[in-house]
């Protein structure tokens, strides 16, 4: 089978751009081992998106389907540090209507699947698993486990910092553990959370709350491995108490929804993310620390980017071009460097440590609390 484009990887980031290639005269081929599910009640992974990358779903079709009930606007953030520092940031104050939405990943990417699977141009190969990957002039083969060929001018790694598909093209990457899991989990709670999510950095990690529709919340608590082990050990009810305290009870009580799951930390570090008749996106790009809630609106934008690389690609121009893919690295890098950078920075100035180091964090974030335009232009470039 002949495509012009083909995408490994069906999950958020693969399903954007082959939906974002909607209008576009190139056939789509999306290969991906088992179709998404709806989780049984709520889904503990939870993301933060932008507003810039909220436009985009709304711009390829997808966001005015979601089920607005199972989503919330953050009006207000909180930050604490962990001996005394606060920083507080306001939709309000920058004269927006949200800071971001909090979404569930199996609620975008069921209605990015159907959408694709609606989609003219795409061919969705489900269960798909690759075996083999070549290169040469003409076309990149990918051979599936079922023994279908698949040939395609370009192939687009969007299979997770694990790629196959990337370590199938002999791109090397360096991996960076931070000796840390996070830990996640949705709560009911007993105070209104007032679509405020709130971040506490202490001396055992970071703890992200943010909130859902109702009297519910979904936490991240990126923490040392150890750390997360005692917690998952922990019964409901006192895991519950542990993550009360450690939020100074600012939600009240506690009451479980999904048990707690964890999941480790790293920097991952791609060379490249482009090579002939190869782009990477995504986690296959670049992963970066939960703590800046940023690594999925990497992925939406390097969607959007390469998908408007690939739609303005002249017909004379063999869209697995490297110079012409290089348009898409140019325009993508300085924003992933520069996140992974800042979030690696950040990781090590709030990392469970002694000496001068908290104190000098506190210091830090009081000294922005009364920066009215550094606040103004951190939430900016936030929001994309």
């Amino acid at each position: 089978m002949k495509f012009d484009v083909v995408i490994v990887g069906g999950g958020l980031a693969g399903l954007a751009l082959a939906v974002a290639l909607k209008r576009s005269r190139l056939s789509i081929a999306l290969v991906e081992a088992r179709p998404p599910v709806a989780p049984d009640g709520w889904d503990a992974r939870i993301y933060a998106i932008s507003p810039a990358n909220a436009r985009f779903l709304d711009r390829i079709g997808a966001w005015g389907h979601l089920d607005g009930t199972r989503m919330t606007p953050v009006a207000a953030m909180e930050v604490h540090g962990d001996a005394g520092g606060r920083l507080d940031f306001s939709a309000y104050d920058v004269g927006v209507s949200e800071l971001a939405w909090i979404v569930e990943a199996s609620l975008m990417q069921r209605e990015l699947w159907e959408t694709a699977r609606r989609q003219g141009n795409v061919t969705l190969l489900c269960p798909g698993v690759p075996r083999g990957l070549t290169f040469d002039d003409g076309a990149a083969t990918l051979t599936l486990a079922d023994g279908h060929e698949l040939k395609g001018k370009l192939v687009v790694a969007a299979d997770g910092a694990d790629s196959w598909t990337r370590t199938a093209a002999g791109i090397a990457v360096s991996f960076k553990p931070y000796d840390q899991h996070g830990v996640v989990a949705n709560f009911a709670i007993e105070k209104p959370h007032r679509q405020v999510a709130c971040q506490w950095f202490r001396h055992d990690g970071v703890l992200a709350c943010l909130p859902l529709p109702g009297t519910l919340i979904s936490i991240v608590w990126s923490t040392p491995a150890a750390h997360a082990a005692e917690l998952l050990a922990l019964a409901p009810a006192a895991f519950c108490d542990r993550v009360a305290d450690a939020g100074e009870r600012r939600f009240g009580a506690l009451s479980p929804v999904t048990p707690p799951v964890a999941f480790p930390l790293r920097l991952m570090r791609a060379p490249r993310m482009v090579a002939p008749r190869l782009a990477l996106i995504g986690d296959a790009a670049h992963a970066i620390h939960p703590l800046s809630g940023h690594g999925i609106n990497l992925g939406f934008q390097d969607a959007l980017i390469l998908a408007e690389t690939l739609t303005t690609c002249p017909e004379h121009v063999d869209c697995g071009d490297l110079a012409w893919l290089r348009r898409y690295e140019r325009t993508r890098r300085e924003e992933v460097v520069a996140l992974q950078s800042v979030t690696d920075g950040l990781q090590k100035l709030f990392a469970p440590t002694a000496g001068p180091l908290p104190t000098l964090r506190n210091i830090g974030l009081n000294l922005t609390q009364r920066l009215p335009i550094v606040k103004d232009a951190l939430v900016r470039y936030a929001m994309g």
